[in-house]
């Protein structure tokens, strides 16, 4: 049996639904080929990013890392060049307040930690018009308004280093400090504040040596303000009770 033979008693073997399928399948295959090209060309053109960017402050916790400005300006260039862009398509996101209390010398100040973290998608669109959909992971902590910034900042610089696998300095961030040893703020539970109706009884029970300010503290959060207002009536009580002394003297 010659060629022609094989080839021909393959053919038979094949039914019309399964060479529909192949066909299928090699147009679905050949339908990314342009953006796959494009993705391979931006890799070597990228060969590696510095880490030009000082994170935090001190000898023992600052450490080199990438910048959001270094990988923006590396890729925006090769993705161009070879007819890339990408667009955010999605993001879902997780936000922990914190709260807790600081003493020092110059008194009790209310501190706050806002710790996000999102789940963003992005669309790697090429001039083709092929697509791919990429996703990306980040998480940012601040005491203001600045966590979700940090956050997706982050997401979109790890998606385009992993995406197009670009090696960062000698060793990548999250390998050289383990999250265990970053501090942490610690909660605390929250005091009531004193009650403006107490103020009285307070300041008597100060006179009478049944408590003190710092006792009250201790329970409460007593304010600057609240403090004077409370320590002029402990003033007050104290001087009615001198002049109802001298009347009966």
């Amino acid at each position: 049996m010659g060629f022609k033979d094989d080839f021909a008693e393959g053919m038979d073997t094949l039914s019309p639904q399964s060479i529909k399928e192949t066909i299928t399948t090699t147009k679905k295959t050949n339908k990314m080929s342009n953006i796959a090209k494009a993705i391979i060309a931006v890799m070597k053109a990228v060969k590696g990013i510095e880490k030009n960017s000082t994170v935090g402050k001190g000898t023992n916790s600052a450490y080199q890392g990438v910048s959001d400005k270094d990988v923006k300006e590396v890729y925006s260039k090769a993705m161009a060049e070879n007819g890339l862009c990408i667009l955010p398509i999605g993001i879902e996101d997780d936000v922990q307040v914190s709260r807790w209390e600081e003493k020092s010398n110059y008194g009790t100040k209310q501190k706050q930690s806002i710790f996000c973290s999102v789940k963003t998608k992005y669309l790697l669109l090429h001039v083709s018009g092929e697509s791919q959909e990429i996703s990306g992971y980040g998480h940012g902590v601040d005491s203001q308004d600045k966590a979700a910034g940090k956050a997706t900042t982050y997401a979109l610089k790890y998606a385009l280093l992993y995406t197009f696998m670009t090696p960062t300095g000698k060793i990548d961030d999250s390998d050289n400090t383990h999250s265990e040893n970053i501090e942490t703020p610690q909660t605390t539970k929250q005091k009531p504040p004193y009650p403006v109706a107490r103020y009285p009884k307070g300041a008597m029970a100060i006179f009478e040596g049944k408590t003190t300010i710092e006792q009250i503290q201790e329970t409460f959060t007593v304010s600057e303000t609240a403090k004077a207002v409370i320590m002029a009536n402990v003033l007050n009580i104290q001087e009615k009770a001198e002049s109802e002394k001298q009347t009966i003297k």
